[in-house]
């Protein structure tokens, strides 16, 4: 590598003058600002334009070098291409005919993000160019479980959602069954892998008495977009319903009250049916009882 740069140096000596007195007739446009994805092929595109005058231009050089690294990417000198691993022309055919000087990273990483400088030296000029390159990650689905693992009413617990492999940094957000939001209650901690990738982990602490009984958990990038959601429903038994769990009164009176306004109403309507029935369904008189009626009378 140290050759590489002892070549760059001394082509640059011999070719300063020309390129001071001939760098108005070309320059090289390039795309300001590229977004790349972490694990996938980015590429820098930059072209080289002449003006008018110029006809059929070629290429002597190209480097392309990264802000903060010595050295160089890719250099292309006297018809020969050195370039760093995992870096190349855009073009796989590329030439020094060939005006567009693009560069490919074929595997995204996040040390790729920061700032780049293309410069061409041609037979009828000098010019350069710098741009940028962002890196970025997809989050992938959140993952929650409950400390203790079995939760049991009147008893603190706590819901922990994690999600990973996002760049650049995210945010885990809650919401209730009503999608209200619970985000100020919880705690978030944030660490980078060795890839400098970012690991996310919150934590939701649950007071004793909690109603709820779903929690959702979703990551956002750090754009603000939502990436992905997982969902928490606490069982029954946490809820304080398990068989043989003591149940709260307040959970007695509704039903009871229903049932009694039911049987209420059923004694109505059988009161309203019997003062309703026709006289033909009164019971007829037994025949001792007409045998008194008759007595009476004659002692009358």
């Amino acid at each position: 590598m140290a050759s590489i740069v002892a070549v760059i140096a001394v082509f640059s000596a011999i070719t300063i003058n020309a390129e001071n007195t001939l760098s108005e007739f070309i320059k090289v446009e390039c795309n300001v600002q590229n977004v790349g994805q972490h694990g996938h092929q980015s590429v820098l595109e930059c072209m080289v334009q002449t003006s008018q005058e110029v006809v059929d231009a070629t290429i002597h050089r190209v480097t392309w070098k990264k802000k903060g690294r010595d050295d160089p990417l890719l250099f292309f000198a006297e018809s020969r291409a050195h370039m760093a691993r995992g870096y190349s022309f855009a073009e796989p055919s590329w030439n020094e005919t060939n005006m567009n000087v693009s560069l490919l990273i074929s595997n995204t990483v996040v040390a790729d993000a920061g700032d780049y400088t293309c410069s061409v030296s041609t037979d009828s000029g000098f010019a350069e160019k710098t741009c940028s390159l962002k890196v970025q990650a997809k989050y992938r689905a959140p993952i929650m479980h409950s400390i203790p693992e079995r939760m049991t009413p009147n008893e603190h617990s706590t819901l922990i959602c994690t999600s990973g492999g996002g760049y650049p940094k995210g945010k885990l957000r809650w919401f209730d069954m009503d999608n209200e939001e619970w985000t100020k209650s919880s705690e978030m901690e944030a660490k980078q892998t060795d890839e400098g990738l970012f690991q996310l982990s919150s934590k939701l602490e649950l007071l004793p008495g909690s109603t709820f009984s779903k929690y959702t958990c979703v990551v956002f990038n750090a754009s603000g977009g939502k990436e992905d959601e997982a969902t928490f429903e606490l069982k029954p038994s946490a809820l304080g319903f398990e068989k043989g769990a003591e149940i709260p009164a307040s959970k007695i009176v509704a039903p009871v009250v229903v049932i009694g306004s039911l049987l209420v109403g059923l004694l109505l309507v059988l009161l309203i049916y019997k003062k309703r029935s026709p006289c033909g369904h009164q019971a007829i008189p037994t025949h001792d009882e007409s045998d008194k009626e008759g007595d009476h009378q004659e002692v009358v």
